[in-house]
């Protein structure tokens, strides 16, 4: 399985949406809180071709998106696929 990466922030109420999407699903995943951790909120920007909004997914190298497209991916059934 692919390794997961999402990052997050504080007070925010779609990180903790995405993190429970992921974990109903079973997918295990690395948060990186970019409050906390210096130069995260660059590289988020950086891998996610300037998305500057949290919180931002990643499937290994792969960019999915925030909470909207990931949960489109469940909702078409696609998102377990993705992590093969």
């Amino acid at each position: 399985m692919k390794k997961v990466v999402i990052y997050t922030g504080p007070m925010c109420n779609y990180c903790d949406a995405a993190k429970k999407l992921l974990s109903r699903n079973n997918i295990t995943y690395e948060e990186i809180d970019i409050s906390l951790v210096e130069g995260a909120m660059e590289e988020m920007i950086k891998r996610s071709n300037g998305k500057r909004t949290i919180p931002q997914i990643f499937f290994e190298n792969q960019h999915i998106g925030g909470f909207d497209e990931t949960r489109a991916l469940e909702k078409e059934n696609k998102l377990l696929d993705l992590l093969k």
